[in-house]
């Protein structure tokens, strides 16, 4: 399969909500269930034969429905997510569950609530914020708790063995999302950080078995293609939700070439350590969750994302860090103050970028931010 056809696919995919993959799987009677967070187990909705779709506010570009129940002091990726809801563009979901990842999210998740515009499961994911055995057997709760009311909800068995399939396949696109980082590496990568982003945020809009099928294909296809050349400096980027790949086109137009990232929709996913597939399916489930790879909602967990984040620039060869956030996201905010001094402190330059959601409309000012910063690598 040419690789230009399964990368113009990822990006079809990734460019909408609803794809012709949902829709496929929605005529055949199926179930599709909503979610918000990369602390959600996914290999309880698959044991379920339901389809997860990750929440995400692709072609939003204003939110004057959601600005009536969400304040301008909510990030603008919350208030997308909602006035998608509001539009009636999340009508294809039979259910959706959310995590508590930020205080943001949550106010979405009242809101979306308050509107009864489709049936939310009757329970908001409680992550605890610190890793501890005592935090871990909650979480171990929490997840259980979820299983029985996705259970009743839908009334369909979730079994031991449905799980470790599950556990099978989620754990196959893993391995590949991260050769597919791997390549990303190469002095002359054969794909590049927006075509990569949109094959990583596909994932969350497709049946398991059909994604792990192009993504495989794509992988034999890239493992021997010539790569990309001519650009300028090596980039990794970080930070807030990203799930539009055009916020990565902007930059690597200025020159640059994304080798590398750490976004909750990107590469991050695919370094967690892979679920055990024997023993108690729950168990092994919670204990990649909770102890993933840290994002800023977990407290003390700095010095450890720092090092993956060093950790991984160092394998990219990366020339320069670009620590992004979405206005008013305090977590990444505040982070990306510590990640710039740390990474220039180690010798890599550091750009402190602040964004709203919606990349075009920052566009220009992104560019020229950019432009600056390599310029800047370049001296």
């Amino acid at each position: 399969m040419d690789a230009s056809k399964v990368l113009n696919e990822f990006e079809s995919v990734s460019g909408t909500l609803l794809n012709p993959y949902i829709e496929a799987w929605k005529h055949q009677g199926k179930k599709v269930l909503g979610f918000n967070c990369s602390y959600f187990p996914e290999e309880i909705v698959h044991a379920a034969g339901l389809l997860p779709f990750r929440i995400r506010g692709t072609g939003c570009t204003e939110t004057t429905l959601a600005d009536s129940f969400l304040a301008r002091a909510n990030c603008s990726f919350a208030r997308a997510c909602l006035e998608h809801l509001l539009q009636g563009n999340y009508d294809f979901l039979d259910s959706a569950i959310f995590v508590y990842s930020c205080d943001h999210m949550c106010t979405a998740h009242n809101s979306w609530k308050a509107q009864d515009k489709l049936p939310l499961i009757e329970n908001i994911i409680s992550v605890p914020h610190t890793i501890t055995e005592y935090g871990r057997d909650w979480y171990r709760e929490e997840i259980g708790n979820i299983k029985e009311k996705i259970s009743d909800h839908f009334d369909v068995p979730i079994t031991n063995d449905g799980l470790k399939q599950a556990i099978i396949s989620c754990n196959e696109t893993q391995r590949l999302q991260k050769r597919l980082s791997e390549l990303r590496r190469r002095d002359a990568p054969p794909i590049t950080g927006s075509q990569s982003l949109s094959v990583l945020v596909s994932e969350g809009s497709m049946p398991k078995d059909e994604y792990n099928r192009l993504l495989g294909a794509l992988i034999k296809e890239l493992e021997n293609h010539e790569g990309v050349s001519g650009y300028g400096h090596r980039l990794m980027l970080t930070g807030s939700v990203i799930d539009n790949p055009a916020m990565l086109k902007i930059i690597e137009d200025t020159g640059g070439l994304v080798v590398s990232d750490t976004l909750c929709f990107g590469a991050r996913r695919c370094f967690r350590d892979p679920v055990e597939d024997d023993g108690d399916p729950l168990d092994a489930i919670a204990d990649r969750y909770y102890n993933q790879i840290l994002c800023p909602r977990m407290f003390d967990s700095y010095p450890k994302r720092f090092d993956f984040s060093l950790d991984l620039a160092r394998q990219a060869n990366v020339e320069g860090v670009i620590l992004q956030s979405i206005t008013n996201c305090d977590l990444h905010g505040i982070d990306n103050v510590m990640l710039k001094r740390d990474f220039e402190e180690k010798g890599i330059p550091a750009l402190v970028l602040e964004r709203e959601y919606d990349a075009l409309a920052d566009a220009g000012r992104i560019r020229t931010r950019v432009q600056a910063f390599l310029e800047r690598i370049g001296g």
